[in-house]
């Protein structure tokens, strides 16, 4: 049984490293038109381009985390130190892939809605006056 831990970590890792290299990062969406003078048809285009890329983004993220999934042994103390380095190593990786694809995400998202704050600051009807 021991004899085959090692070729079941190292079919593990390297499913693990295949897997992530299966994950696709999203095509960035086009720029964001400045809210203040772009059409209501730009503004569509560009929310319908930011949902899209947040869709594909936490598709990523979803494969990154599988990813991770695989990578984590269910009895780690089987492990030696070097294996158990090599995989901590990998999910630190990972880690670091996901904190940046979030902090991306985060950044697209924050542009898009700066805009559409602009967009209707420039496109509010002024309250009837009395």
């Amino acid at each position: 049984m021991k004899a085959w831990l090692p070729l079941t970590l190292t079919l593990a890792l390297s499913g693990a490293a295949l897997a992530d290299t299966n994950c696709k990062y999203p095509d960035p969406p086009a720029p964001v038109p400045d809210g203040a003078t772009a059409p209501k048809e730009a503004m569509i285009a560009a929310k319908n381009d930011t949902g899209r890329y947040n869709t594909e983004m936490n598709v990523y993220l979803d494969c990154l985390k599988a990813a991770q999934d695989k990578l984590t042994p269910a009895d780690a103390s089987k492990l030696k130190p070097d294996e158990k380095k090599k995989i901590d190593d990998q999910i630190k990786i990972l880690v670091a892939k996901n904190n940046a694809a979030v902090d991306e995400l985060q950044a697209v998202v924050g542009k898009f809605n700066e805009q559409l704050k602009a967009y209707k600051a420039a496109h509010a009807t002024p309250a009837p006056a009395q």
